[in-house]
């Protein structure tokens, strides 16, 4: 799919750089609101670090991902996505 995610790194703690099967390519920023409920351990930049790319999208230990579709949509639009 075109929303595979291919490449993923942490830029900063609260932004993370991705690249596409399609090769768009953009930045996920999280904002302090973003960080509660399952979100809530990532507050910690050792626990934010642990990104990894998990067959097609971006993953924190604990089961924690980001949806591709939804990331690569507002990438495309806007160059980026921003989490509240």
């Amino acid at each position: 799919m075109d929303w595979d995610v291919k490449e993923a790194r942490v830029v900063e703690h609260g932004c993370i750089y991705v690249k596409f099967a399609d090769g768009l390519e953009g930045k996920v920023r999280f904002q302090p609101t973003a960080f509660r409920g399952v979100f809530e351990k990532l507050r910690d930049p050792n626990e934010f670090n642990k990104l990894a790319v998990n067959q097609y999208f971006v993953t924190w230990p604990g089961e924690l991902d980001l949806a591709p579709d939804a990331m690569h949509a507002h990438i495309k639009e806007t160059g980026e996505w921003v989490i509240n």
